[in-house]
């Protein structure tokens, strides 16, 4: 019986007596077949913004991994923020309606919106909020916003509620956009704009927005 040690060959090098790998040519060579068999089937990564597609019985579908053609790029992501081409003076009628119905400033409703959601009426947040001021659900509900992506039940629900807040602390504009931003009770709690970066900004961001609205 032939007992002598059978001799290695190195996958890379097959006609070479040394493997200049060993012992190490058995993983690169997995790794090898891996890149080529096995990568290529991983799916693409996802793209920065969402896509939508409307089926034939109406239904909108949005995702931001699109991977049926019938997709279109529909809002484009710029880090957090959110920019859609849209105009941003179409809903100025109902701004200015339900800002005198209710005794808000539309110079302020509108900066809202803008900072919100760029006046894209089915803009939803990662947090959930949606529609063009911006409601979280039960904000919706409590101002009995039946259709968040209606912009005429939206802006009057979020003007309802921006109204809601100016009254609660007295019409400090600062405090009350950061109510709108962080929560009534955040506010309550620091007593002041509470130290959060994303607060913070919003309301510098609404303030720069209503002075360039107000003339």
């Amino acid at each position: 019986m032939d007992r002598r040690r059978k001799q290695r060959v190195c996958p890379f090098y097959p006609y070479s007596r040394v493997c200049p790998f060993y012992p190490y040519s058995q993983l690169l060579w997995v790794l090898f077949l891996a890149t080529i068999f096995v990568l290529p089937g991983i799916d693409s990564p996802c793209y920065g913004g969402i896509y939508r597609y409307i089926d034939e019985n109406g239904d909108y579908h949005f995702t931001n991994c699109p991977k049926d053609p019938r997709y279109q790029l529909y809002i484009r992501e710029k880090g957090d923020a959110v920019s859609v081409h849209v105009d941003p003076d179409q809903y100025d009628p109902m701004i200015e309606e339900f800002s005198k119905k209710y005794g808000v400033e539309s110079a302020l409703v509108k900066a809202v919106i803008q900072a919100e959601s760029g006046f894209n009426s089915h803009a939803v947040s990662r947090k959930g909020a949606k529609g063009l001021m911006q409601l979280m659900p039960q904000t919706a509900a409590q101002w009995n916003v039946m259709n968040v992506f209606n912009p005429r039940e939206n802006i009057e629900g979020g003007v309802r509620h921006l109204k809601h807040l100016l009254e609660t602390f007295e019409n400090n504009l600062k405090l009350s956009l950061a109510a709108y931003n962080a929560g009534k009770n955040a506010v309550i709690q620091n007593h002041s704009i509470p130290p959060y970066d994303e607060t913070q900004n919003y309301v510098r961001e609404v303030l720069r927005y209503y002075e360039s609205y107000k003339h």
